[in-house]
């Protein structure tokens, strides 16, 4: 589909171009016309009525007659006219008689010495004059506009005129002018009002201090009401706002801001395109050039053709036998006229060549590409107009000479400041406060959360929402934080997601004292706000991105920088760093829990852990390693120890880690873990143990002497049988033996693990449960998915806490149960309902020093699985 404004006629162009014209090119098209026009002229009488006239000079000569002809002659005799006596009275054939020279020319005669000497007595001027003027007309006309019409130009100038003349149409340049108009007025009544004061106070100043000095002392008071009247500027208490004041918001269409925010858009792409070259200066200073060697060569030949053209011409043709004559006299006919016309179109052609040398002038005495607004900037809301260059200057250079009201315009679609109050309008109409508050949610936590995507800016709405504790800003290329800010007394957590965001002076005391949290996913170290590292009040720290040790810590951020983190307690760091950044040392007083998680760089120098003794929670995951590192027995308040996604492959080093008297949680999963020494037994204080994913294909007795292990995951092994020293965990509440060859359970299991909730054999080669397995009165939760059983027992159903779908089984199998214990594991009563309630609250309750998210592997595993 398309507008019926895309049907405009071919003469749109041609109108719209005028916009381009400076008045002398302008004057030159009209010289061209009346050029041509002299030419058609002279062609049309030449084609109508050119002929001369040509009559037989001086009487004939004997040698050039003949016998027969001069005796003819001889005898023919002219009679006499007839005398009158009276001179009043002349006679009757007084007028009557013949004057002149007779001739003896028949007409064809006459025609035929006319047409000869035509060719050989009349010059080449008075014979092609006409025709050669017409031609050069046409030349001029062709090379006045070929600027225009180039095709290496006409596409710019085309698409230049369309977006000049939506700029011009667009609502948003009435109000982004008049506001800028408005501001100036504002300034110059300011100006106004607090000149009198300031003039006042300074004679008044002088007054006083004549006074002081012939006393001679002078009141410090008097100092400071001087400077402060005379040096930093008194404001009237009547002054009105000044630009720094808050704006009021136009208003504009849902429609109009569309199509203005689309007009910036295109300005900006043509700008561009514009500025990369100067294609459309140089084919007019070609054009120019061209023309103006044109006419002076046209004058050069076209002077010299006046004396040409005479009236009388001497013809002696070659032909004379035919004739009797050898010498004619000529009388060309248009000899006048053409005389005439060469003289109006000789003084065309020099007022053209006159406006060429204007325009030559006018070329190199101006800088043409390069073009600032000056007009415009002397308005204070737009003065970051840029300066333009190339051809995108030298067209509003031409534009300027026509009207510069219109560069003006198109200015407005140029100005930053305008683009962004188009986009504050935009974002108060399309982002306000309902919006905004339909999509707060609140997430399991309790906590009120807010999630923005893909904004120019931030909205004003946003700074209504006092109760709002975790926003998230994704794809923001320019937030700013105001003053405003601090009505969001709630804000605890920010989510930065490859967003650049500012912070004004006034809210940073606010992030300062209140942001407790802080998430930024970048793609460049340069992108992390230099305002993050002064927050004092900062618990957490989690950056992700392309960080280096060399890049991230030492370059990118300011040595010393991580000192005024006073109170960070956790930092977070996904990124590709080789060696810990000493930098991190600066908090290590304060730092409790320190993640890397390397991205697959091998980390090859860790002795900057040594320093961090006051750490409690480490996590250096993908971090390539080979060997348990040394510098974590320094750790001696270490109580979680994260090593998973590496490439661990022996742990004789564990019986180094019975120094970390305080270690309870220790996470080796997704390694490559063959053989588990018995040396693990010396970690006394383990509770829970994360083996999963590796390649262990038995288990040493000594791991069963853990007695205060409560969570044992060896999910994704090799393991063919459980040993029956099982039963020596008797604070054991999850085991998971999911993924391995496992083809039985040991009984002891049922009997000495009385405590177990959580039990997932899926994925085994299990062919029956264990005998007493009823005795598990506390299980939860039982995953015998994927195995080789055939039926189910019946004591399943002493195991209150699996009624109301703590089971998870094939349908198939399921059915083989009696209908009574179906229904007891489909329905669940109170007993069971208590059970699934209280279950995460213990969890929690007997690891208080981290959060169930980190250590619920088993639930995520099923999924894997």
């Amino acid at each position: 589909m398309f507008s019926l404004s895309e049907l405009a006629p071919p003469n749109q162009h041609e109108s719209r171009c005028k916009l381009l014209k400076p008045w002398w090119e302008v004057f030159m098209d009209y010289l061209v016309v009346l050029m041509l026009m002299t030419s058609v002229l002279a062609c049309t009488e030449q084609l109508s009525r050119d002929r001369i006239v040509c009559i037989p000079v001086d009487p004939l000569s004997p040698p050039c007659m003949s016998n027969h002809s001069m005796a003819q002659n001889s005898d023919v005799k002219p009679s006499p006219a007839p005398k009158s006596t009276n001179p009043q009275n002349p006679g009757p054939n007084f007028y009557s008689a013949p004057r002149g020279r007779r001739t003896h020319l028949v007409h064809q005669q006459y025609i035929y010495i006319s047409q000869v000497c035509y060719h050989e007595a009349l010059p080449f001027c008075s014979r092609f004059f006409p025709y050669i003027a017409l031609l050069q007309s046409l030349v001029l006309v062709a090379s006045g506009s070929f600027w225009l019409h180039f095709p290496d130009t006409s596409s710019r100038i085309e698409q230049f005129l369309s977006i000049l003349a939506k700029c011009c149409e667009s609502p948003w340049t009435s109000q982004a002018l008049s506001h800028a108009a408005r501001q100036e007025n504002i300034q110059e009544l300011e100006k106004a009002e607090r000149q009198p004061f300031l003039s006042a106070a300074s004679s008044w100043v002088t007054r006083t201090r004549r006074s002081s000095t012939d006393s001679g002392s002078v009141s410090p008071l008097l100092k400071s009401v001087s400077s402060l009247s005379v040096g930093s500027g008194v404001h009237c208490p009547s002054s009105k706002a000044g630009p720094d004041s808050p704006r009021e918001v136009m208003s504009l269409d849902k429609s109009d801001g569309e199509q203005a925010r689309a007009l910036f858009e295109r300005v900006c792409k043509f700008r561009s395109h514009c500025e990369s070259s100067a294609v459309i200066y140089k084919v007019y200073v070609a054009q120019t050039t061209f023309k103006l060697f044109l006419v002076l060569l046209i004058l050069s030949y076209t002077i010299p053709l006046l004396n040409s053209l005479s009236f009388n011409h001497v013809c002696r043709p070659e032909e004379w036998e035919l004739v009797g004559y050898a010498t004619f006299e000529c009388v060309h006919v248009l000899s006048s006229l053409l005389h005439k016309l060469l003289v109006a179109y000789l003084i065309l052609l020099g007022l053209y060549t006159l406006l060429n040398l204007h325009t030559l002038r006018w070329i190199f005495h101006s800088c043409l590409r390069h073009y600032s607004f000056q007009s415009v900037k002397d308005l204070w809301s737009l003065r970051d107009v840029p300066d333009l260059t190339n051809d995108l200057a030298f067209l509003l250079h031409m534009l300027d000479q026509y009207d510069p009201v219109l560069a003006q315009r198109f200015s407005v679609f140029l100005s930053p400041v305008s683009e962004s109050r188009l986009l504050e309008e935009s974002l108060e109409r399309r982002w306000g406060e309902d919006k905004l508050q339909a999509m707060t949610s609140v997430d399991a936590d309790g906590f009120s959360r807010l999630q923005l995507v893909a904004l120019p800016r931030l909205p004003s709405a946003l700074y209504t929402f006092n109760r709002l504790q975790i926003l998230r800003l994704e794809f923001i290329a320019d937030a700013r934080f105001t003053a405003q800010v601090a009505n969001m007394s709630s804000l605890r957590e920010l989510h930065l997601y490859h967003s650049r965001v500012a912070v004004d002076p006034s809210a940073l005391v606010f992030l300062q004292e209140r942001l407790e949290v802080i998430h930024i996913t970048f793609s460049q170290a340069s992108e992390i706000p230099s305002w993050v590292l002064s927050l004092h009040s900062l618990h957490e720290l989690h950056l992700s991105g392309r960080l280096s040790s060399e890049c991230s810590v030492g370059r990118s951020w300011a040595l010393g920088s991580l000192r005024h983190l006073h109170h960070l307690r956790v930092l977070g760091i996904r990124g590709l760093l080789q060696k810990i950044p000493g930098e991190l040392c600066e908090v290590a007083s304060s730092l409790a829990r320190l993640e890397i998680y390397n991205e697959g760089t091998r980390l090859l120098v860790l002795t900057g852990l040594k320093r961090m003794v006051g750490l409690t929670e480490l996590k250096l995951q993908d971090c390539q390693l080979e060997r348990l590192p040394s510098a974590v027995l320094s750790l001696t308040h270490l109580r979680l120890l994260d090593l998973q996604h590496n490439n661990l492959s022996s742990l004789e080093e564990l019986l180094c880690l019975a120094q970390l008297r305080q270690l309870s949680c220790l996470k080796l999963a997704y390694n490559n873990v063959v053989v588990l020494p018995a040396s693990v037994g010396v970690l006394r204080g383990l509770e829970l143990l994360d083996l999963s994913n590796n390649q262990l294909r038995s288990l040493p007795p000594a791991l069963f002497t853990l007695h205060r292990l409560r969570r044992l995951l060896l999910a994704g092994n090799l393991l063919d049988q459980l040993p029956a020293e099982v039963k020596g965990l008797h604070l054991l509440s999850e085991l998971d033996l999911s993924g391995n060859r496992l083809e039985s359970l040991p009984s002891d299991l049922c009997r000495g693990c009385l405590g177990l909730r959580i039990l997932n054999v899926a994925h085994n080669s299990l062919a029956s449960l264990p005998n007493g397995i009823g005795a598990l009165s506390q299980l939860c939760r039982l995953d015998l998915r994927c195995n080789n059983l055939e039926e189910l027992p019946a004591e399943l159903g002493c195991c209150l806490g699996l009624h109301g779908g703590g089971l998870l089984v094939e349908d198939w199998l399921f059915i083989s149960l009696n209908p009574q214990i179906r229904d007891l594991l489909s329905h669940s009563d109170s007993t069971s309902a208590d059970y699934s309630e209280d279950d995460s609250q213990v969890e929690s309750d007997s690891f208080p020093c981290f959060p169930p998210s980190q250590w619920s592997f088993s639930s995520a595993l099923e999924s894997d699985v």
